[in-house]
């Protein structure tokens, strides 16, 4: 990773982290998950309003390190107005960056 990219996703890690988009429970939610890492104490609640196939609003909520606020709050702007289709594969080819191959094709938000 170039010096430029690293400084770069820092800064957005650090914002994120700062000033994390999309916190707080959602009251109307239709439905809700919740996320506990043993290792390190993090623990997250995301919230979604759907309507119909569309995710209309979505937040989060919890405590955790910086890493674990700002990635919530970057998929919570990541999934905003998508179908639940276009979700699961963002999720999909996140979840195969971090655990399988270490590569994935961005998928524009």
């Amino acid at each position: 990773m170039s010096f430029d990219l690293r400084e770069l996703y820092q800064e957005v890690i650090l914002d994120h982290n700062r000033h994390p988009r999309n916190r707080g429970a959602l009251l109307d939610a239709d439905r809700s998950a919740e996320g506990h890492n043993p290792l390190c104490g993090d623990n997250v609640t995301v919230y979604l309003t759907m309507d119909g196939d569309v995710v209309s609003g979505v937040s989060f909520d919890g405590q955790g390190c910086a890493i674990s606020t700002a990635s919530a709050s970057l998929m919570t702007e990541a999934v905003k107005g998508k179908t639940l289709a276009e979700a699961e594969s963002i999720f999909r080819e996140f979840q195969s960056m971090v655990t399988e191959t270490g590569e994935a094709t961005p998928t524009p938000i």
